[in-house]
């Protein structure tokens, strides 16, 4: 006997199902519809039959047929497994999203049954733990359609039924539902309206004519699936079910019409790419109308552009306003993070030759390295709209995933630094090294420019305060968006330099030129080079431990080379180039000695991250706090050794019943970007904290601190715990 289930298996069946039923709407409605209102309002009544129910506080179900009896020589009936959800309560359609599973029917227990057809109606959308779900509240019937081993002859029907039911936690249900027909020719009208209203919901194939063409698009990194579908007539309120084979799940869909509504465009994340690559993609397409579709279109090589002249209005300018000053917050408050504080050393230690000079010369040299942080950052704005266009996923610091883009950065940082600790003086006509070791030393100010740009690139894997709300805007939105939060980041940061330009006497207050700045110049060489030996640290997590070796070989030859002229001549010098070599190995070391990779002892014993873990874990009851995290990130590293390796909240993420759970962001990871998104943020840190009380979580601040970490802690559990009160 088979098994009639709702697993994605078997949704190449259900869509030829679809299909005939398709052809009978063609021809002037549903026969089954058609047939089950006939017979409940002609056919001869007689006690209903209908199984004993099955009630839980979750769910009532009852199997139900619009035949009383077997009728002579009916091969065939209609049933329908009736359920009806208690408040609050949901279960899953064929395909239930990214957790939860489909109901599934056992009928070895029956008796004169051949076979048992298994419809769905069309779902709708919820979501639960913060996760899209598609299935079904209040009341579902799923359409049976019994094939008969004896036509004509009296059936017994026995049902095995599994199914997923979820609240605030999720319940599994199983109940055995049986029922006998006898022969006779009467029908139950109230079963056979109700079997009726649900199988004129379930979707029809595309032949139906409702959708005149549909494409699809999955891209390379499996990242987002694009939809363009055609109407017959103007969609109103679609919304779009994927299915893409298993383990597939998918987020909220960007739905946009355009073509007066005929033209419907539709970008899903993915959340989870399915098992296997070449599954065929199934569409399930539900309006206001009341009518469903479900199509497989063929997949393109490019993705289609959504119809942007329709549906996608501008900001209100007071929300401009709002969001441009965020950013210049934002990028005001970056100068004081450890990111840029090392490299304004190379600036300080420029200005400290300005003694005496001419108020112009200050100016301009402070409005120079003011232009060369607005030049990264509207390079970089450039750059991210063209890859966001490009359908590359994007973000605030993405560029220390990159290995060429870190080997760069340690070549120039231990440089300055060995340049600052008086291993060399560079003395060239021209180029970048030249220009950036010389800072305000030469004329002209491309030094200062260059001096700006380097703080604007450093400033990257550093987030602040405002800075996340500011970069969410701009990179969700349009390319005006991201020039405005970024021209205006840009002046937040490049804010001391136009301080200084407009007030170029401040200058005049710095102590006068001594032997002080010998010792000055020293420690901020130390300052470049613990940045690098950082950068080496990064490295390693990135790339590897050989490449990271190659790396900081390179750099030492080279700081070497640089440095040959002045070895012999001078102590400063002789001093300064092995306290750089020094550092950029014992970085190597670190990096490659370490396990995870972490410069103290991992006290919290983390979980890798995994979406619908999440969900899982709190469907059971249990709290999660969320750690999305990289080497590269210092704000990261900064709350993880102030607030998350210390009491009280190190106890609290040990306690019983708390999955602290990690996400390593330190290499390029789609699931991670994708988790991302879907809070609308881009940089990191980012932590969330989700529970019983929470399941969609709780979005934490950049900066963490003790007391806002255990009062989401105990908002997450509810009334069950209380985390501020434990030992």
């Amino acid at each position: 006997m088979a098994r009639a289930s709702g697993t994605k298996r078997e949704s190449v069946a259900v869509t030829d199902n679809f299909g005939r039923l398709s052809r009978l709407k063609r021809r002037g409605g549903s026969r089954l519809a058609a047939a089950l209102v006939v017979m409940a309002t002609s056919a001869p009544m007689a006690p209903a039959a209908t199984s004993e129910q099955v009630a839980t506080s979750a769910v009532s179900a009852q199997l139900i047929t619009a035949e009383n009896g077997v009728a002579p020589g009916a091969g065939a009936i209609s049933a329908g497994l009736a359920l009806e959800l208690g408040e609050g309560w949901k279960t899953y359609w064929r395909t239930p999203g990214e957790v939860g599973f489909p109901p599934e029917i056992d009928w070895s227990g029956s008796r004169n049954v051949a076979e048992v057809e298994f419809q769905w109606p069309a779902p709708e959308r919820f979501t639960a733990f913060g996760i899209e779900n598609f299935g079904y509240h209040d009341e579902v019937v799923f359409p049976l359609r019994i094939t008969l081993e004896q036509p004509g002859q009296p059936a017994h029907l026995s049902a095995s039924v599994t199914l997923l039911t979820c609240s605030d936690v999720c319940v599994p249900q199983d109940f055995t539902l049986t029922l006998d027909l006898p022969q006779g020719a009467s029908i139950d009208p109230d079963s056979a309206a109700r079997i009726a209203d649900y199988a004129a919901r379930v979707p029809v194939g595309a032949e139906s004519g409702d959708v005149q063409s549909a494409s699809a698009h999955v891209d390379v990194e499996e990242a987002a699936l694009t939809v363009n579908l055609r109407g017959a007539s103007p969609f109103q309120t679609p919304d779009v079910f994927p299915e893409l084979g298993e383990g597939a799940a998918f987020g909220a869909p960007d739905i946009r019409l355009g073509e007066n509504g005929r033209l419907l465009w539709a970008r899903l994340p993915i959340l989870s790419p399915p098992d296997d690559p070449t599954a065929v993609l199934s569409l399930t397409v539900t309006d206001a109308r009341g009518w469903a579709v479900t199509v497989t279109p063929d997949r393109l090589e490019t993705a289609s552009l959504p119809p942007y002249t329709e549906g996608r209005a501008a900001a209100p300018l007071s929300s401009m306003v709002w969001i441009a000053l965020t950013a210049f917050l934002g990028g005001l408050i970056l100068n004081v993070m450890p990111c840029v504080l090392p490299v304004l050393s190379i600036k300080l230690s420029s200005t400290m030759k300005l003694e005496g000079a001419g108020r112009a010369t200050v100016r301009w040299g402070f409005l120079a390295s003011a232009a060369g942080v607005m030049a990264f950052m509207w390079g970089l704005a450039a750059a991210l709209f063209a890859l966001r266009q490009a359908g590359v996923t994007v973000g605030w610091g993405l560029q220390f995933q990159n290995p060429v883009f870190l080997a760069l950065m340690i070549g120039l940082l231990a440089i300055f630094a060995a340049n600052l600790a008086g291993a060399f003086e560079v003395a060239l006509p021209a180029g970048l090294q030249t220009q950036l070791a010389r800072a305000g030393g030469a004329k002209g100010h491309g030094g200062d420019f260059l001096t700006g740009a380097f703080a604007a690139v450093l400033a990257t894997p550093c987030s602040a305060p405002f800075l996340g709300t500011a970069i969410a805007f701009a990179l969700a939105g349009r390319g005006v968006d991201i020039a405005l939060v970024f021209t205006f980041l840009g002046l937040g940061l490049a804010a001391p330099y136009l301080l200084i330009a407009a007030r170029p006497g401040l200058v005049r207050h710095l102590p006068r030129p001594g032997r002080w700045m010998i010792a000055l110049r020293v420690v901020l060489g130390l300052l470049l080079a613990v940045t690098a030996a950082w950068l080496v640290w990064v490295m390693q997590g990135v790339a590897g431990t050989a490449t990271m070796l190659v790396v900081v070989g390179v750099t030492a030859g080279v700081v070497l080379l640089l440095s040959l002229s002045r070895l012999r001549g001078t102590v400063r010098a002789g001093l300064a180039l092995p306290l750089v070599g020094v550092m950029l190995f014992g970085a190597a070391y670190l990096a490659d000695t370490s396990a995870p990779r972490a410069l103290s002892t991992q006290v919290t014993e983390w979980v890798p991250f995994e979406r619908a873990e999440i969900a899982r874990r709190v469907s059971r009851g249990e709290v999660v706090f969320v750690d999305v995290t990289a080497d590269w990130c210092l704000t990261c590293k900064a709350n993880k050794a102030l607030v998350l390796d210390r009491d009280p909240v190190v106890s609290a993420l040990a306690a019983e019943g708390v999955t602290p759970m990690q996400a390593d962001w330190t290499r390029p990871d789609p699931a991670i970007s994708r988790y991302l998104e879907s809070f609308g943020r881009y940089g990191i840190p980012f932590n969330a904290v989700y529970g019983p009380a929470t399941p969609d979580g709780i979005v934490l601040p950049e900066l963490l601190t003790p007391d806002v970490v255990m009062a989401a802690l105990d908002d997450a559990a509810g009334e069950e715990r209380d985390f501020a009160s434990q030992p």
